[in-house]
């Protein structure tokens, strides 16, 4: 399955909050995604990377056609470009300037593990 036909499929975020903001919130959500983008990317990031090394663990993963590409290799493509990190019919779109992760078709059992990881690195999965 192409990236295309995969994008096309039900997604999940992996957030840094449990749910998603309602558009009429009376909260400051976008002055408060600057500023952690601005403060505490790095943060945020390293828990992208560290779910991402979890998955790893237990199953294969590929970022441009390399399969389980070294940890140095992942921590760099995420830092430095938007990437699409494949497992099996699944993937998990990374953006260098987000707060979230996306994860598109993911099967059960993928997608139970990803929450079980997400929840140790403080973050939450849930459908839009």
């Amino acid at each position: 399955m192409n990236p295309d036909e995969i994008m096309d499929k039900p997604y999940w975020i992996i957030d840094i909050l449990p749910k998603q903001v309602p558009e009429n919130s009376p909260g400051q959500y976008f002055k408060i995604e600057k500023y952690w983008l601005e403060n505490q990317k790095t943060e945020i990031r390293q828990k992208h990377f560290n779910l991402i090394l979890k998955l790893n663990c237990y199953m294969d993963i590929s970022i441009d056609e390399e399969i389980n590409p070294s940890p140095e290799t992942i921590l760099n493509r995420m830092n430095e470009t938007d990437v699409s990190i494949r497992i099996g019919n699944a993937m998990i779109l990374s953006e260098k300037d987000d707060t979230y992760m996306t994860v598109y078709n993911p099967d059960k059992p993928l997608l139970e593990m990803i929450r079980k990881i997400a929840s140790g690195e403080g973050l939450f999965v849930w459908k839009p």
